[in-house]
């Protein structure tokens, strides 16, 4: 019995001392204790052990969730769950807002309110009156050979291109009123200021050889009249002594000038001619009777700034066919349809141009700092039904051109008038046939637009026509027979905006580059924040709170104690089992391991058979005993393998 003592004291790492009556006195009240109530006893702890592991992630999600209502009512919560739900409701409302951004797009809507013409509005202001600086270039066709090419000596007129003369434009919208279908009435304005600073050296008082327009349009108009009329004119001319190239000055030439033609003509062919001097850039900054009505935006903001109809239809009196008159949607230069990507085209409307001319996507670029699309007007665009069917309706009355011109004669007072691109660029053969010095280049003779595709805003501007006289049979008219049958280039301009002016500059790319990214990264801002408040409220809610409570409510009742005994490495707590019936004998709580107790009672008490027990028993005591029966336990190796660490952890041994 001592041996099974020493034993026990050696696995308990304490002393034990008592007598052998005292020893066998406990194990004979040890084995009246009811095995059913220690096993009992072991299906609790086991199945405490169990309980938390069986909580799945749902049961833990309600628990947590009800846990910290409940503390809540009861005002237990403290000041950290205060911080978390202070984090939830902004990690809800980042998401919130962040929804909002998606959904409503702020910008859009300032960018309507800023795009709507509407009375006082900032576009709307900068639309009626813009602040670029628009110039109008201009290349006059001196004629080198004048009294050469009269005399019968050469039979082609030489050409030499002179100029820039630049002008400066002031464009301005007039309103008269705002109507109620979302337009508003117009009158064009376009008045010019000589810019001699641009000129290049060139002046208005420059003295050029240039063809006599007011005699070479009188010739033209009556050849085709009978025989009196011819007559009538002839001896008209011969009174004048009018030759059809002249000396005059670059300004008479395109501003106007008096001529006793002219003033003969108003008389001899009333309510033909209603000036008395003609002006080639005069006439054609002619506004007088012009009117217009413009979309707002307010039905379609991509049309804000277009034109609805020009002088009361949406169609040009000029052309048969809605290919060839249609104005409506067409741009007259400040502000093109919006919202367009690199397969739509645009129109652009001039009165010098006589039609609405489409523009087409050629490249992408940037432009003053922003974003733009390179347009440009498509091939055979001058075309007169010979490579384009539709394109017949620009013959007038019956009558084609050749390729690239249009004969826009009603719209210069029935002078004999076609518009080119400069130099003939990308026409036929037949228009070089009687002049020399031209050279098309389609680098300065194409026209070209950077247009915002977006808000439409144009940001450089080269619009570069050339207007000829496209003269008939004239060879019953007197002094003009060697012009017959002629294409004579007059001018070139090119309509010219470089870039905005800095503070449009500056504001347009706060607009247009600026404003979009600051409401991406606002909206990718707050979704992330409030994913990132809601995701650290979820987590410590879960890990942080409530399994810390559930560890603070099961640990000691539930999991073993695992803590390691004296620093010793190898051995850890037994499971602890309440035994009640030894509360009165043992003074000491008594750790067991139940497995080994039912071993001990159910062999027989033999020193061998104890020495077979795969567990332990302790017993401590705190009665007086002689120095000579406390003896330390021994473990003593019965080959059965048992291993105290990993049993335990498998046991989950609890303390009482």
């Amino acid at each position: 019995m001592k041996d099974f003592v020493r034993i026990l004291n050696q696995i308990s790492n304490r002393k034990y001392s008592a007598t052998d009556k005292d020893v066998n006195e406990t194990l004979n009240r040890l084995k009246r204790i009811d095995l059913e109530k220690i096993d009992s006893n072991y299906a609790e702890c086991e199945g405490l052990n169990a309980k938390f592991e069986e909580i799945d992630f749902n049961d833990r999600k309600d628990a947590i969730i009800n846990r910290l209502f409940e503390r809540r009512r009861k005002g237990q919560v403290a000041r950290q769950p205060k911080c978390l739900f202070l984090w939830l409701m902004l990690g809800f409302f980042a998401l919130g807002a962040g929804c909002f951004v998606l959904l409503a797009k702020p910008y859009d809507f300032f960018f309507k309110q800023k795009i709507l013409l509407q009375d006082g509005g900032e576009i709307f202001e900068m639309w009626r009156k813009p602040e670029v600086e628009l110039y109008a270039r201009i290349y006059l066709f001196n004629i080198t050979n004048a009294e050469e090419y009269m005399s019968g000596k050469e039979n082609k007129i030489k050409l030499k291109e002179v100029g820039p003369y630049v002008y400066r434009e002031y464009l301005e919208h007039k309103i008269t009123k705002f109507n109620d279908n979302g337009t508003l009435s117009v009158i064009p304005e376009h008045p010019l200021t000589w810019v001699e600073e641009l000129s290049e050296g060139h002046k208005e008082d420059d003295v050029l050889f240039l063809p006599h327009i007011a005699l070479l349009s009188i010739a033209n108009v009556v050849s085709k009249q009978s025989l009196l009329t011819r007559f009538g004119l002839n001896r008209l001319i011969t009174f004048t002594n009018s030759q059809p190239l002249a000396k005059m000055t670059a300004k008479e030439f395109m501003m106007g000038y008096k001529s006793q033609l002219m003033t003969l003509g108003n008389t001899f062919l009333p309510g033909w001619i209603s000036f008395d001097k003609l002006g080639l850039i005069d006439r054609m900054y002619d506004f007088n009777g012009d009117y217009e009505t413009i979309f707002t935006g307010a039905t379609d903001i991509r049309y804000s700034g277009l034109i609805d109809t020009y002088r009361g239809s949406t169609d040009l009196p000029q052309w048969e066919g809605k290919h060839c008159s249609n104005v409506q949607y067409a741009s007259d230069g400040t502000k093109f349809r919006g919202r367009v990507g690199m397969n739509d085209t645009l129109l652009f409307y001039r009165r010098s141009l006589c039609r609405a001319a489409p523009l087409i996507p050629t490249e992408e670029g940037v432009k003053s700092g922003i974003m733009a699309y390179k347009y440009t007007f498509p091939e055979h665009m001058l075309d007169n039904g010979k490579y384009l069917e539709e394109n017949k309706c620009f013959c007038r009355k019956g009558h084609c051109l050749p390729d690239g011109v249009l004969d826009v004669t009603d719209c210069y007072y029935g002078f004999p008038i076609a518009l080119s691109y400069p130099h003939f660029y990308q026409g036929e053969d037949i228009l070089f046939s009687k002049v020399e010095g031209l050279s098309p280049n389609k680098e300065k003779h194409e026209t070209r637009f950077w247009i915002q595709p977006d808000t439409g805003l144009p940001l450089d501007v080269s619009s570069k026509f050339q207007i000829n006289m496209a003269l008939g049979d004239i060879s019953m008219i007197q002094n003009t027979e060697r012009f017959s049958n002629m294409f004579l280039p007059l001018l070139w301009f090119d309509i010219r905006m470089y870039t905005l002016p800095p503070n449009l500059e500056q504001r347009f790319q706060l607009y247009i580059n600026i404003l979009p990214i600051v409401e991406q990264v606002a909206m990718y801002t707050l979704f992330i924040a409030g994913s990132v408040l809601i995701l650290l409220t979820v987590y410590t809610l879960t890990f942080k709170v409530m399994f810390k409570t559930l560890d603070k409510k099961f640990g000691t009742e539930m999991w073993c104690n695992k803590e390691k005994k004296h620093g010793d490495s190898n051995i850890y707590a037994p499971c602890e089992i309440p035994l009640n019936d030894c509360d009165n004998i043992v003074k000491a709580p008594i750790k067991i391991n139940i497995g080994s107790v039912k071993n001990i009672f159910d062999r027989k008490t033999s020193v061998d058979e104890q020495n077979d027990t795969k567990g332990y028993l302790v017993v401590n005591q705190n009665d007086e005993v002689n120095d000579d029966d406390c003896k330390y336990l021994e473990i003593i190796d019965d080959g059965s393998e048992f291993d105290l660490r990993t049993d335990c952890e498998k046991s989950d041994y609890r303390d009482v």
